[in-house]
């Protein structure tokens, strides 16, 4: 087996979202892409201030509460776009607090946040940087009016409600602004990321750039989507993944022009935050709902945060939010709920005739291997470890691993005589992973429980 450089993953969790950590597949061993299960409509925007065109949501968890963000508009124009807010307890059931900040026909009692720069596509969020200063906590970016446009300005808030802009000059002024363009604090970069969307050789497609202080900017890059074909993509969606902070996810929308403007979300991941594995399949088809075959119908918004799951014992699962409806003469938007089990966006998956996945060597800290894993009732996998080299590990073989069928999102793997990988830990190593009629959407290290 040949020599590869050794990668360290710590204790931090690996999804097969990509073939970063994959040397092999072998038989029916393939990496699966996986759709979201449709729920229930969760809001519809028929308040007088809203309308047929309100869009590009963000929503996110903040402690026990919910929150969300999007702008009120209509087609055609009845009133200026807004900025306006609304919450949740669970993620599911959701309201708009009368917020008596902004008038709308003689009145504050509304849920409208703001007016004027920035509602176009306001998009705020809870900012973790450890040196973010007292009345920034939170932060936003949105578009400028008029001559600017094509700039974005920056906003703070101390509680997600009252805002105001940081200075009175846009931030960024690269770009064609006239999308969801996003801004985040990466955790394990230490720095601010924004996308934002821009026109290149006819197609909308996506740029990045980076901020200590989220006033300088650096000059937006082009992100690189290798082996995926050119095409439209309107929004983004990129954020890291909450459950495994050094991979980027994201859910651009492919904008199908020639079709009516139809969207469809697509699914893509980073390891950089600049170079893509971009699907080309969607994860949400209009499918048989007729109100998503329409005009910027079916985008996902941006935000992916944990909700309760309906299944006895099921725990949590991943909620992300959709519009249909959009452009609907005399109709608001609706707002429909898709979830995911955790880290349920891609697996390696082999059918029941069986598949063998080989990782390429790492490094790791722990005692225990626990997969997030979901068999057939007749399924299963078994993991065997090897060295370096490709050797089998004594007491870590197939024939020492007890077979796991089931459906966890953290189940352990054991061998015989109870034996821990405590001593295998800053040793090179590959997993080998068996299956049958199983899928596997992430492993990790883990100490004792």
């Amino acid at each position: 087996m040949k020599t590869q450089k050794v990668i360290d993953i710590g204790a931090r969790r690996e999804l097969f979202v990509d073939d970063f950590m994959i040397e092999e597949l072998e038989g029916g061993a393939e990496l699966r892409l996986h759709e979201p299960t449709a729920r229930k409509v969760v809001m519809v925007h028929d308040e007088p201030w809203e309308g047929n065109t309100c869009g590009y949501h963000t929503i996110f968890k903040d402690g026990d509460l919910y929150r969300m963000y999007y702008r009120g508009s209509n087609h055609p124009q009845t009133h200026p776009p807004f900025a306006c807010y609304a919450e949740s307890g669970d993620g599911i059931h959701w309201t708009k607090p009368d917020l008596g900040l902004v008038a709308f026909e003689g009145s504050k009692k509304n849920n409208i946040l703001l007016e004027g720069i920035g509602t176009h596509n306001f998009t705020p969020f809870k900012d973790p940087n450890p040196a973010c200063l007292r009345g920034a906590q939170y932060k936003a970016l949105g578009r400028g009016q008029g001559a600017e446009k094509s700039t974005l300005f920056a906003f703070r808030s101390a509680d997600g409600i009252h805002w105001e802009l940081m200075q009175s000059e846009p931030v960024i002024t690269e770009g064609a602004m006239d999308s969801q363009n996003l801004a985040f604090w990466d955790a394990v970069r230490g720095e601010y990321r924004c996308y934002l969307r821009d026109f290149r050789d006819g197609y909308r497609g996506i740029r990045t750039c980076r901020s200590k202080d989220f006033l300088a900017w650096s000059d937006p890059l082009w992100l690189h989507f290798p082996d995926a074909p050119r095409e439209h993509l309107y929004t983004n969606q990129v954020q890291p993944y909450y459950r495994a902070p050094h991979i980027y996810i994201g859910f651009p929308s492919r904008f199908v022009p020639d079709r009516g403007s139809l969207v469809e979300p697509l699914f893509m991941s980073s390891r950089d935050g600049r170079t893509f594995h971009r699907w080309e399949e969607s994860i949400i088809r209009p499918g048989r709902n007729s109100e998503r075959w329409h005009n910027r119908s079916n985008y996902v918004w941006w935000g992916l945060v944990p909700t309760d799951s309906p299944l006895p014992g099921a725990g949590q699962e991943l909620s992300l939010y959709t519009n249909e409806r959009y452009y609907y003469e005399g109709k608001g938007v609706r707002i429909r709920r898709y979830t995911y089990r955790p880290d349920g966006f891609v697996s390696a998956h082999a059918p029941f005739s069986g598949g063998r996945v080989l990782t390429k060597p790492f490094t790791f800290v722990g005692t225990r291997l626990l997969l997030n894993v979901s068999t057939s009732a007749a399924g299963s996998v078994r993991v065997e470890i090897k060295d370096a080299q490709g050797e089998p590990i004594d007491g870590f073989r197939l024939t020492d691993c007890q077979e796991i069928y089931g459906d966890e999102i953290e189940r352990l793997v054991e061998w015989e005589g109870g034996r821990d990988v405590g001593d295998l830990q800053g040793r090179a190593i590959r997993l080998l992973f068996v299956l049958e009629d199983a899928d596997i959407y992430a492993f990790r290290f883990a100490g004792d429980s």
